[in-house]
């Protein structure tokens, strides 16, 4: 008999729980990250599947949802939704005995496709004492890519009378995305700088990176030949304060932060009268001495100043034109805009009316409610304020992406798609049927994090997407692609599956939760199809090895990061890695490479009561580690006995040229010699996470004005891309 780690007696499931878990996605047991094979207690086991709508509190209940569960697809006439690649697939049609069946597909042009049913012998299966038949029906090879709609049609053997019929979505996806288009002259290969972009600040900001600075980073990196611009999430956060810093803890992943509008760039400004524009003035003027500060980046302050100034603005009449623009930008969002903009206004209305630390009504976390139905009807003018925010967010990075596409860059933005939602935000508030209850996602332990982790998001309900034929992933990605040439995908592991942890039962308790692949990556490479983007998955970690496998057959870039690439007792040769990838030296949650050369990241983490070692012992293996790869830049002749950190930080970024991937990543932070990390995993209150700004080695402030004249910037920037220009000569690939 297995015991846990205080001793007591594995609470281990029954043979039809363990069946009843595995039958809705839940593992019953997982190989961690040490090589170890763990079983789920049961009571794991039920907390997930109650979260799942799925009764299992007695071996009663088990058996019968078990039951039920077996039967429910004999139900239905079709799934529920249907995800296919191009040119094959079939559908499952559960016709009644003495019944012929009919199937046709509506394209999303409005043309029809009858669709054959071929000779077979179906399986079948009784159903409340009557037999059902699954009919396999092959979906044409010809279908064209895009969202159409299935049709099944039952009739009566001899009168050919319908007595039922049923429909559902059909999504036809590419089986392979190409390549990124690379530049002339490079051999097929780009590479990018990565920032954050409310640390990037210019002297015209307003205390934090904005959408106009987007726009101006990219201008100055495409001319130094960078082919994209990856940033944070730009998803929108609370619009009351604290706003929460972390860009991956967004309010929803559908919609923009206001927070990175630039308010003097929307037209109407320009038409002001003197004293709105004083207004206007006056706002900037509380934040806009902050932005030459190195030491913190003060969201709320930002965010209380643009607020106050785009107020004025939108109370500004637009031209015909314009609200027209507005107008069709109104429609085409339709209600998932105007449930979002209803949740910024009841923020704000519950903010100024309640006092501190009372909850407000349940039935305000209800969007059905009578109570909220009357708010929506009470802060229609804050509804349409948080949507018009949102037509000046598209049209700002728009800006951007044209921007970095005259300066000659051929992917130009590249977003990066959180993993979940903050769980009262709005997509968890408007969204609610689609998220489980009382469940969180994180990750178990590994050798980072003893404990696990809980990053405090609900999960999707695997049904509930398949059911909304995954629209709302639809949506989300589609938002985001529209003025942009990639997307991140922040641990495309959870297209997979997910951490699932039962609230109240710790991170280490949880179990995996399996989720449609096929369907969710077959929806995001539609998307991606149909934007002309690339998409790079962050597949890091405790990954199993086919799902790399997979999502290079689907054409979707994986993600390497130099320190983390070993073979052997080594560091691996870049020339091993993988093609389709991004390499990097650094990732935002490691110290930029300054500050890792120098051993920042075990000061801090000893600092801030993180090791779980003794730091000597934590100082000698960072040694050990940098001594290693020196000597490997050594052996390459990149760098000599007294390299400088700026040469040494130049001699990583070449060496990982050699490698053959199509993407190479530069971190801004690594160009201009800042070591402070951005975030620190493990840590809340005790360390800024997401709020440092942009600084050199010395701490002074870097503005995005004096980018192209600082010597490390250009340097770096130019050894790269003098590098992946002269090996593509080399190789005759120029």
């Amino acid at each position: 008999m297995d015991a846990d780690a205080q001793g007591q007696e594995f609470d281990r499931p029954s043979a039809a729980l363990a069946q009843l878990a595995e039958a809705w996605g839940i593992a019953t047991g997982y190989w961690s990250f040490f090589g170890d094979w763990v079983e789920v207690p049961a009571t794991t086991l039920r907390a997930v599947l109650r979260a799942m709508d799925v009764e299992a509190t007695t071996e009663a209940d088990v058996e019968a949802s078990l039951a039920a569960t077996e039967t429910a697809p004999w139900l239905e006439l079709l799934p529920p939704s249907l995800v296919v690649q191009a040119g094959s697939g079939e559908v499952v049609v559960n016709v009644a005995d003495h019944h012929d069946v009919s199937v046709a597909v509506a394209l999303e042009d409005g043309s029809w496709r009858d669709v054959g049913i071929p000779d077979q012998a179906p399986a079948s299966r009784v159903v409340d004492g009557a037999r059902v038949w699954g009919v396999r029906v092959p979906l044409p090879a010809d279908l064209p890519l895009g969202w159409h709609t299935l049709h099944a049609w039952q009739k009566r053997h001899g009168s050919g009378e319908i007595d039922r019929e049923a429909a559902c979505a059909l999504v036809v996806s590419p089986a392979h995305l190409p390549l990124p288009p690379g530049r002339p002259g490079y051999g097929g290969r780009s590479w990018g700088l990565m920032a954050q972009l409310y640390s990037a600040r210019s002297r015209r900001s307003w205390g934090m990176g904005d959408f106009a600075d987007l726009g101006d980073l990219a201008a100055v990196a495409g001319s130094e030949g960078a082919d994209f611009l990856l940033i944070n999430p730009i998803h929108a956060a609370e619009v009351t304060s604290p706003i929460e810093p972390s860009p991956y803890l967004p309010a929803t992943r559908r919609f923009l932060a206001p927070l990175y509008l630039r308010p003097e760039d929307i037209r109407e400004a320009a038409y002001l009268a003197p004293d709105e524009r004083a207004l206007v003035d006056a706002a900037r003027a509380t934040v806009s001495r902050s932005n030459t500060d190195p030491s913190r980046i003060d969201r709320d302050a930002a965010w209380s100043a643009k607020r106050a100034a785009l107020e004025v603005i939108h109370a500004a009449p637009r031209s015909p034109g314009r609200q027209r623009s507005l107008d069709a930008f109104l429609e085409r969002q339709g209600a998932p805009l105007a449930d979002f903009a209803l949740w910024c206004a009841l923020e704000e209305h519950y903010a100024a009316t309640l006092p501190p630390g009372e909850e407000r009504p349940a039935e305000a976390w209800d969007i059905g409610s009578s109570l909220v139905s009357g708010l929506r009807i009470q802060l229609a003018e804050r509804v349409a304020f948080h949507s018009w925010l949102q037509w000046i967010a598209e049209e700002q990075v728009a800006a951007a992406q044209a921007a970095a596409q005259d300066a000659g860059m051929r992917i130009g933005l590249m977003h990066d798609l959180a993993v979940g939602v903050h769980r009262r935000g709005s997509d968890a508030w408007s969204l609610r049927d689609m998220y489980a209850a009382g469940i969180t996602v994180g990750a178990p332990a590994d050798m980072y994090n003893q404990q696990g982790q809980d990053w405090s998001q609900p999960p999707w309900l695997p049904k509930a997407l398949e059911r909304e034929a995954y629209r709302p992933l639809r949506d989300m990605i589609r938002n985001l692609l529209r003025h942009a040439g990639a997307l991140r995908v922040d641990h495309i592991i959870g297209f997979f599956r997910l951490w699932w942890i039962p609230t109240g039962l710790g991170a280490n308790a949880g179990t995996y939760v399996r989720y449609d692949h096929e369907a969710m990556i077959g929806v995001l490479a539609l998307e991606a199809h149909r934007a002309g983007a690339v998409v790079i998955g962050e597949d890091l970690g405790n990954v199993e090895p086919w799902v790399r496998e997979y999502l290079s057959a689907r054409g979707i870039l994986g993600t390497s990061v130099l320190w983390f690439e070993y073979e052997g007792d080594g560091p691996k040769p870049p020339e091993h890695y993988r093609r389709a990838l991004l390499a990097t030296v650094n990732t935002h949650d490691l110290p930029p490479t300054a500050g890792y050369l120098a051993g920042d990241h075990v000061d801090l983490r000893e600092r801030l009561g993180l090791l779980t070692q003794p730091v000597e012992e934590a100082r000698a293996e960072a040694q050990r580690e940098r001594d290693t790869m020196l000597a490997v830049l050594r052996e390459r002749g990149l760098i000599g006995e007294d390299a400088t950190e700026q040469q040494i930080i130049e001699a990583l970024h070449l060496h990982l040229t050699a490698a053959e991937s199509v993407l190479l990543g530069v971190s801004l932070v690594d160009t201009v010699g800042e070591r402070r990390v951005q975030n620190q995993p493990g840590t809340d209150t005790q360390y800024p996470n997401w709020q440092v700004p942009l600084a050199d080695s010395a701490g002074a402030p870097v503005l995005i004005e004096d980018l192209a004249a600082n010597e490390r910037f250009t340097s770096l920037t130019g050894a790269v891309d003098g590098a992946l220009r002269r090996i593509a000569r080399d190789r005759g690939l120029a």
